[in-house]
């Protein structure tokens, strides 16, 4: 076994690495000649032997924090109970729903706007129609489309900070995405194919070419960055923070990672404010937290009610982390301000979350911008 390892390595060493330019320190060989050293990682000077051949591919690997096999990530899965939701939802078409005193009954004089309605319901009925109770008792017809599924999609707990980046692929063109050999377009695919969602990777470098970034998740293995919705393991809390806890919102990645006693606990995928309705940048604190919020803008230009919001935690005004229950696709900006997550992600990040905890919102890219005239109070 052992030797068919080592075989393995010495093949895997003569193949093309052409994604780094490796550089080998010789050293003068006495006459008396000097040995091999064997298939290792030598980050310093062996001394009686030379790191050669193998050794040379596995040493390269190992300055990028990668091994063989690679190391796993010290990550476990949340408990999958907390995506479960008390509450049936229903989706409004976007026209003038009136509020009615019963099924098929009549009018009240309240009505919903066209907009982006979402209502909880707890009865369903069909008498000359299909009509929907809703919670304060009123009844609507059913114009629009009951919610039968939400994202399930859970983010990782961690036992230990990881040594590496990490990455969550995206949906982008099409449902799975290759991986090319090297850095750019033109260069040859792999075998290999990732799932948005469903896989993780471990990033071990960057490169940029034709003005592309990419990133390298493997031996040989290329993904372009912004499919990648990436993690950046930071445990130095941010300036102002006080304690060792802290929530990181990366804003350029759409990622959110959970710094507890100075160590990586939880990280997940998100969806933050989208143009002209940025969330941002900057340290903050949670004032507020509910299990259950309606939100709602009244804006006949921008209507919008969000009915039974769940696991919400407000920072800066009407920004909140907070689930979201009618988002299929996380990892890009949607919202109105808010950080949006997964209803099993919110309902982690609830539990975990006190009053006063920081919230650091940061974009390393520079894009968001950080007028405060540009952000209202209210947001979803």
């Amino acid at each position: 076994m052992k030797k068919i390892f080592l075989f393995i390595l010495i093949v895997i060493s003569t193949l093309s690495f052409s994604s780094f330019s490796i550089t080998i320190s010789q050293g003068t060989e006495p006459d008396s000649g000097a040995i091999v050293c064997a298939p290792a990682v030598y980050l310093e000077s062996p001394g009686d032997c030379l790191p050669l051949g193998p050794s040379t591919f596995l040493t390269e690997m190992g300055k990028l924090g990668m091994t063989f096999p690679p190391r796993p990530l010290p990550s476990f899965r949340p408990d999958p109970a907390l995506t479960q939701l008390p509450y049936l939802y229903f989706h409004l078409e976007e026209d003038i729903v009136p509020i009615l005193s019963g099924p098929a009954g009549a009018e009240t004089g309240q009505a919903f706007q066209p907009g982006f309605v979402y209502v909880s319901y707890i009865d369903r009925v069909e008498s000359n129609g299909v009509y929907y109770m809703l919670q304060n008792g009123g009844w609507i017809p059913g114009k629009g489309a009951r919610i039968g599924e939400f994202s399930r999609f859970q983010g990782l707990q961690f036992k230990s900070t990881p040594r590496n980046s990490f990455a969550w692929p995206l949906p982008f063109y099409t449902g799975s995405i290759p991986v090319y050999r090297a850095p750019g377009y033109n260069a040859p695919l792999t075998d290999k194919i990732l799932y948005p969602y469903v896989d993780i990777v471990q990033v071990y470098a960057a490169q940029n070419v034709d003005g592309v970034d990419w990133n390298l998740i493997g031996p040989d293995q290329w993904v372009e960055a912004r499919i990648l919705a990436t993690v950046i393991p930071n445990t130095t809390p941010p300036e102002g923070v006080t304690t060792g806890r802290w929530i990181n919102v990366d804003l350029a990645e759409q990622t959110l990672a959970v710094y507890d006693n100075y160590q990586l606990v939880f990280a997940t995928v998100i969806a933050s404010g989208l143009e002209p309705f940025w969330t941002r940048p900057g340290l903050f604190q949670i004032y507020q937290k509910k299990e259950t919020e309606t939100m709602r803008n009244n804006d006949p230009t921008d209507f919008y009610y969000l009915d039974n919001v769940p696991w919400t935690m407000y920072f800066d005004k009407g920004r909140a982390l907070h689930g979201a229950y009618w988002r299929t696709r996380f990892g890009y900006p949607q919202s109105h301000g808010c950080v949006n997550l997964s209803v099993g992600d919110s309902h982690w990040l609830f539990n975990w979350a006190h009053e006063g905890d920081y919230v650091y919102v940061l974009d390393p890219s520079g894009l968001t911008p950080t007028d405060p005239a540009l952000y209202k109070d209210w947001a979803y």
